[in-house]
């Protein structure tokens, strides 16, 4: 009995966010919910799951291609640093709830967001 009670509270402690992915026209037609893993971003645990955001910069926090728009959930993520904020100001479609999909982990709470339509990218590659 105290076995199964331990495994509950570990599963419980240790849930893993799910992020709500919005229909995009190509990257996601028809939306998605995916899981997140402890310490994973969302552009992580998206490519972990087939979601092709654009990541120009292979996640170095030096663009803006994989800029989201979080819905819900945004007062759980850690606030972006000074290098994202920056470079926020130059994504298209920037919102209050913008951040860079390479810095934005999911830590308790779940999350929705939104892929825009447009980046900056000039050339896309297939990441």
């Amino acid at each position: 009995m105290l076995k199964l009670y331990v495994g509950v509270v570990k599963a419980s402690l240790f849930s893993m966010p799910k992020i709500k992915i919005l229909p995009h026209h190509e990257i996601c037609p028809n939306g998605i919910t995916i899981e997140s893993r402890p310490g994973e971003t969302v552009c992580e645990a998206a490519l972990r799951n087939n979601i092709k955001i654009e990541h120009a910069c292979e996640m170095s926090c030096a663009c803006t291609t994989c800029h989201i728009v979080v819905r819900k959930g945004f007062n759980s993520l850690d606030d972006a640093n000074d290098t994202e904020e920056d470079l926020l100001d130059k994504a298209w479609g920037l919102e209050q709830t913008s951040r860079l999909s390479c810095q934005a982990i999911a830590i308790n709470d779940d999350l929705e967001v939104e892929l825009p339509r447009y980046n900056i990218n000039q050339v896309s590659e297939d990441h």
